[in-house]
Parts: C-alpha cells; structure tokens; sequence
C-alpha cells in the first residue's frame, strides 16, 4: 500500500473550476501562473506531475459573454469547444514562463474502458513525463455524452491515477476538506483531517455544489478518494486557493483532509470495479448473493433472479441483491438474451436450453469484483 506524501515520485492534480476563477468568476492568468510556479517547484524535488484540470466550459462561457451554465447538452458542448483552446492558451503561457511545457489530452470514457487506447494512454503519458512535459488532462467535452462521459474530473483525476500509477491524488477544491457538516450551514463544522476508511457515516457529510461553472461537489471526491483508494492511492482534498498549498502538501504539512486507501486491487479487477461502464444489470438471490460476497464463488445462472439492459458476452455488468443494492461488477460469458433463457437453472442445463455452454458460470470469480 502506498504511503502518503513522504515518498512522492508521481503527483496527479486535479484542478476544479473554481479553483482557477477570480472574483469575477473568470478564469484567472494569476490563478494558473500560481499553480505553475508550484509544480516547477516539485519537478526540481524529481516529482512527476500530472494534471487534470476543468474549466473549458467556463472559458466558453466567458468568451461568450454567459454567466448560467446552459442547460442543454449541446450548447455545453460547443462551449467546451470554444473554451478549451482559450484554457490550453493559459496554461501554455503561464507554464512557459516557469520554464515547462505543456502537453493536452482530451479523453471519454470509451478512452478508458477500450484496453488498446489505456495501453497507448500509459505509454503517452510516460512519454510525456520523459520529455520534461507536464500532461494537462480534461475530459472531450465537446463530444462527450451521458452514455461516456465520466461525469466530473474527480473521478477522470481518480482514473489518471491507477492508470499512471500515481503516488497521491490530490484534489484542489474550494472548500478546506471535508467537514462534519456543511460549514456554509454551519461555521463551527469540524473539519476531518484523516479518513481511514470511506463508510456510510462519511458519505452522508457529502454535500452538492452550487456552482453555476463546475460540476461534482464533495460526494464526486468521496467517489474519486474511493476508486483511488481500490489501487492503493491515497488522496487529499485541500483548498485549493490556499498560497503554496501543492507545496505544503510535498512537504507533508497536514492540510485539508487525507484519505488512507483500504486495499489494492489489481489491475484487471480495478478496470472492471470502476473503468468499465456497466451494460446491464442482474437481480440475484440470497443463496447467490451469500456464495458471491461472502464465499468468493462464481455466479451461476441458478442465482439468476432477473436481468436487464441489452449486453454482449465479455461487457460489463452489475449485480444488485434482492434488496436493489450493488453488491458487485463483473465481465459476463452470455448474452443479455441468452442470461433471459437460462437464469434460474442449473448449470449443466444450460446447454440443453442454448445449444450451446461457454462455461458453466456466468460471471467467472476472476472476472469479477465485490464492492
């Protein structure tokens, strides 16, 4: 398991939106050309440095002249367009006078989830970082959808770093870290500087964001700190406007808020967990269920309950107790309409009903991963 700051070799940075505007909720030159004298800093101490960063929407924002985040789709989309060329501007500039240069990769999900395009992510990644080139990463807005999309750039920043093998995951927000309470509420919420372990008592101190140009909140952080957590990664959350904090954070001063990773899983099974989208879902029994999450068992068609969504032999699916909860994700061996035609019974049936058996199991043990 990773140790937290002291033995630092690679660094991925995710920067919200609100980290990088001023007063007058426009992206700040200031703000990033602070954000690279930082990361200069840490790349004269031999520290990688990888970032993930928002902020194309309100780039496109500000150059159009809005101040609401449009509601539709496609107009977002076009303001990414518009926004991430003027993003990618800023930061090639202000990271220039710092003498570093810059590197854009713009990724969906399919990026991800796609074997071949990881392998040539990993790779361009290390060759970047080889040539003295800072990665600056943003999900393709401009083409992403809800099917694709990774939804925020907590849990892209969370992908980046299993995939880069990262150190720690920090997270610049703009809030301290996570409290108690919702300090806006409550200005005498305590804020929790270490979390050992992400339970149901500290995802209900979550709250929403209300901005009007970012996205996420501290429940996409929690979710980010949890899949970095699954490969051993710690994260921090700090705030992100705080003076030197990135160094602070190098140093191992105890700021904002430190997640311990609970387990490392491997590769192969981290993907299925968290980069893989899901295709379907299965309703298992409480046999099924005792044998999956609590005997390590394959499943078998007999703990079928029901099935939903269209899926193909080898995508991804997730299975939910009777209860609606999911208790695990997996590669499955059958087809969404094969799974219709064989749950419920016995394995050696299955060939009878099918004309055919790939394997006796469903969703192979290997092949899957209890959450």
């Amino acid at each position: 398991m990773k140790k937290p700051e002291s033995t630092l070799k690679r660094l991925v940075i995710k920067i919200g939106t609100s980290v990088l505007v001023d007063d007058d909720k426009k992206i700040s030159t200031n703000k990033i050309k602070a954000i690279a004298k930082q990361v200069s800093a840490a790349r004269d101490l031999n520290i990688e440095v990888i970032i993930v960063s928002s902020g194309a929407i309100a780039c496109g924002m500000e150059t159009m002249g809005l101040t609401k985040k449009p509601k539709e789709i496609a107009t977002r989309q076009a303001l990414a367009s518009v926004g991430q060329v003027l993003l990618m501007k800023m930061y090639r500039e202000n990271f220039e006078k710092s003498k570093m240069k810059v590197g854009q990769i713009l990724l969906t999900h399919e990026d991800i989830k796609n074997k071949t395009k990881c392998i040539n992510l990993m790779n361009t990644l290390d060759a970047l970082l080889k040539m003295g080139i800072v990665p600056v990463i943003n999900e393709n807005d401009a083409l992403s959808f809800t099917e694709i999309k990774f939804g925020d750039n907590d849990n892209l920043s969370a992908l980046i770093a299993q995939i880069a093998d990262a150190d720690l995951l920090l997270l610049l927000s703009d809030v301290e870290g996570l409290f108690e309470r919702d300090p806006n509420e409550d200005p005498h919420a305590r804020m929790i500087p270490l979390v050992k372990r992400i339970d149901k008592e500290i995802e209900a101190t979550a709250t929403e964001t209300g901005s009007e140009k970012s996205v996420g909140g501290m429940i996409s952080k929690l979710e980010a700190a949890k899949k970095a957590g699954y490969y051993g990664i710690p994260t921090r959350v700090v705030l992100g406007t705080r003076e030197n904090v990135i160094l602070k954070v190098i140093e191992g001063q105890s700021v904002g808020t430190l997640f311990l990773p609970v387990r490392k899983l491997a590769r192969k099974k981290w993907w299925t967990a968290f980069a893989f989208k899901s295709k379907g879902t299965l309703w298992i029994d409480k046999g099924a269920e005792q044998a999956v999450v609590h005997n390590g068992k394959s499943l078998l068609p007999s703990g079928i309950v029901k099935s939903d969504g269209h899926f193909t032999s080898g995508e991804c699916i997730e299975m939910k107790n009777l209860e609606g909860k999911v208790i695990a994700k997996g590669i499955i061996n059958y087809s969404s309409s094969d799974v219709e035609r064989i749950k419920g019974l016995k394995s050696v049936d299955i060939e009878k009903k099918l004309g055919y058996k790939y394997t006796e199991e469903i969703i192979h043990r290997d092949n899957m991963v209890v959450i």
